[in-house]
């Protein structure tokens, strides 16, 4: 039988590759999104100057330089009570949402962790960046959105587990 948009087909009915590409349409965009999120991630642990509430190229010094221009001053104000933890907090769910994003483990729920971070940095970081469409965070969080629609169905821990899930029934 042959689905639409990725469905179920016949073991010797061939697939178009229209077909294909859109079974696999969103595999880049999660690999891109995977990667970036772990990179930046790590890049922050492994950066002391960035992990600390002061000096130069600190997440402290970041969120006191937007304070006042941010969408949200109230979040950057709570950021600001520990900005180590709040800088350990971005760093470790950037690394726990790209690799749920590239394992495709639980890949609707980092998607939208994916999208919350994206959004907060969105609202504070990047928010006074003109045009807004300069802003990275913006896009970040537009590119989390179709991941958290769809899923991962292809080459995902996700789709591993509901195959045996359906062969044990």
């Amino acid at each position: 039988m042959h689905g639409y948009g990725g469905g179920s087909y016949g073991l010797n009915e061939p697939r178009s590759l229209r077909d294909r590409a859109r079974q696999y349409a969103l595999l880049p965009l999660r690999i891109f999104l995977g990667v970036t999120f772990v990179y930046a991630g790590l890049d922050k642990l492994t950066d002391s100057a960035f992990m600390s509430a002061g000096g130069a190229g600190s997440i402290g010094e970041m969120m006191n330089a937007v304070r006042d221009t941010s969408a949200i001053p109230g979040l950057v104000d709570l950021a600001l009570k520990s900005p180590e933890g709040f800088g350990y907090a971005i760093a470790f769910g950037e690394v726990a949402v790209g690799l749920g994003t590239l394992l495709g483990l639980w890949a609707r729920l980092a998607a939208l962790g994916g999208a919350l971070i994206s959004l907060s940095l969105w609202l504070t970081v990047s928010w006074q960046t003109e045009p807004y469409y300069y802003g990275n965070d913006l896009i970040y969080l537009m590119a989390w959105l179709p991941l958290l629609l769809a899923g991962a169905a292809e080459f995902s821990a996700d789709a591993l587990l509901t195959s045996r899930r359906r062969r044990s029934r």
